[in-house]
């Protein structure tokens, strides 16, 4: 089994006290943009930085909804920012948020994408770390940036085989079909089955998908689930050759794919552009379940 990428806050708080992570703070609430750089504006870990969900670990969204809502950032724009942070190919980079992980793993696959390992989910997000006592700070004392690693860029080295678009999921239809590959839907039931959809213009599922909704990945307080837990979830999937995430815009899809990481799935990919992105092109089926 790979190295877990789930750090608790004991991991972290060590970390972060010997200085051996750079902390990111991902918060954000859909719908409400300001409220998680607000959030982080009032409190967040000492020394971390903040990284916007729409400003930068997404590219804007077209008019013609290619992409999706929340299409993928360019790999150097994003590098560009992590650099301006002096977060560096040899940085330790642990990611939180108070959205069940959501916006943290987003970020986890982001970088994961630009071919940078070290990169941890804390679990339980900034609730976690408060409730364990370690220290908070507010916007007065903003984060420090090394300029010596300033100057030293990140270098994204980018894995285009984790990604698959529309048209690789119509390719391989036929493998969906028999099971060989699994494409999995990660939103709420009620929008995968098709009675409602508050957000994009269709409801529905891509044909053949099947459905495990992001938050089952955590328990009653919050946490992921222990590695055992997570197998029997998805012990389903033990014989798919390959397993395509998918949610409404590539960000809840995230926290399913990083739960499949952690318990040995390596050939798991993201379907980035997502629902979203299906139901821009009208010729492209849609499946519900009513």
């Amino acid at each position: 089994m790979s190295v877990r990428h789930i750090v608790s806050p004991e991991q972290l708080h060590s970390m972060w006290r010997n200085g051996e992570a750079a902390v990111v703070d991902c918060r954000f609430v859909m719908g409400q943009p300001q409220a998680g750089y607000d959030a982080y504006m009032m409190e967040h870990i000492p020394g971390a930085h903040y990284l916007d969900l729409e400003k930068d670990l997404s590219a804007p969204v077209q008019e013609d909804g290619r992409g999706g809502r929340h299409p993928l950032p360019p790999a150097e724009k994003l590098a560009d920012k992590l650099t301006e942070l002096g977060i560096t190919n040899a940085s330790t980079v642990v990611a939180y948020d108070e959205q069940g992980g959501a916006m943290a793993s987003r970020l986890w696959w982001l970088l994961t994408y630009l071919g940078h390992d070290k990169v941890f989910v804390l679990d339980g997000g900034f609730a976690a770390w408060k409730e364990a006592g370690y220290p908070t700070v507010s916007s007065a004392e903003e984060p420090v940036i090394d300029e010596a690693r300033k100057s030293e860029p990140f270098v994204p080295h980018v894995r285009h085989e984790m990604v698959v678009t529309a048209e690789d999921i119509i390719a391989k239809k036929g493998e969906i079909e028999d099971g060989r590959v699994v494409l999995i839907d990660s939103r709420e039931d009620a929008r995968y089955r098709g009675i409602t959809e508050p957000i994009d213009k269709k409801a529905g599922h891509i044909p053949g998908a099947k459905h495990w909704f992001w938050k089952a990945n955590l328990d009653a307080e919050g946490r992921f689930r222990k590695v055992k837990e997570q197998m029997k979830r998805f012990e389903q999937l033990q014989d798919a050759e390959e397993v395509i995430v998918y949610c409404g815009s590539g960000v809840t899809a995230c926290p399913n794919v990083l739960a499949l990481q952690e318990i040995g799935f390596t050939n798991v990919k993201l379907y980035a552009g997502s629902w979203s992105d299906w139901i821009s092109d009208d010729s492209r089926p849609v499946e519900t379940n009513i």
